[in-house]
């Protein structure tokens, strides 16, 4: 694993020409956020030793170093799923890789299934904490010291520092954000109505199939988090409707510009 990560963090200094802090990670109809970030070097994953490659629609699957505003950034278009076979290993590897590359930040954004009457389909969720539902955890087996102590603690997942400056900046710009806890679940499929009803009741305001590992091993790598959900679909009571990945993607890319504006001068 940790001759692994060199040889990737290796190979992407020979591509950098800079020395970003802040990572991203872009999920479904999110990745629109690239459109804003300038300077760009975009590099395929297929081209990346030890990189796994994204199987996803609307995933394209690069990693862009570039200029969001004045910040340097690292930005992954296009993340990794456990439902598309991978082992958690895997799925989380580029935040190894980019702890390795000097990386203090990770911005993470998802779509997800609002389980809160209180969410409007299109509503921004401020992620303030979650729940692990995945059959695999991350950090089993064998602990590497170099990369983390053994036990993390996850008191403060998402950082309370970054939750309050989002929102600061959401109310001056007069956009609507709701807070919550994400329930992190294998996917591929959708939830059923009994599954929202579960999710909810355990604590759950919104759903999806991303976010939790790749926090979950930024925390154990000393990363802060923030973590912003767009609610594509509601699994409340009377408003659950089939849904699929399209309007997802749809709706995704309707309310972007909104977080975009969010996560962009949250960076700067």
């Amino acid at each position: 694993m940790l001759q692994k990560i060199q040889e990737t963090a290796d190979f992407l200094r020979t591509k950098m020409q800079s020395n970003p802090l802040t990572g991203i990670i872009l999920g479904t109809g999110l990745g629109n956020l690239v459109t804003q970030i300038t300077d760009k070097i975009e590099i395929p994953y297929e081209t990346i030793p030890n990189f796994p490659v994204s199987t996803v629609e609307g995933h394209s699957g690069k990693l862009i170093f570039g200029k969001l505003g004045d910040v340097d950034v690292l930005a992954m278009q296009g993340r990794f799923h456990y439902y598309e076979g991978y082992d958690m290993k895997a799925v989380t590897f580029p935040v190894r890789v980019m702890k390795a590359l000097g990386i203090e930040t990770l911005l993470v954004s998802n779509a997800s299934g609002g389980m809160n009457p209180d969410f409007e389909i299109g509503d921004l969720m401020i992620i303030t904490d979650h729940i692990n539902l995945f059959p695999e955890h991350p950090l089993r087996g064998k602990n590497l010291p170099e990369l983390g102590t053994r036990f993390p603690d996850m008191s403060e997942a998402y950082s309370k520092e970054l939750i309050a400056k989002a929102k600061t900046i959401a109310a001056k710009n007069n956009i609507k954000v709701v807070e919550g806890v994400y329930v992190g679940t294998t996917g591929p499929t959708f939830e059923t109505p009994a599954e929202y009803r579960y999710f909810h009741a355990i604590g759950g305001d919104a759903v999806g199939m991303s976010t939790v590992p790749e926090v979950i091993v930024a925390n154990h790598a000393g990363i802060r988090c923030f973590g912003i959900s767009i609610v594509t679909d509601l699994g409340v009571p009377g408003k659950i409707v089939e849904v699929s990945h399209e309007e997802v993607q749809e709706i995704g890319n309707s309310v972007q510009p909104l977080m975009t504006l969010i996560m962009k001068e949250l960076i700067n």
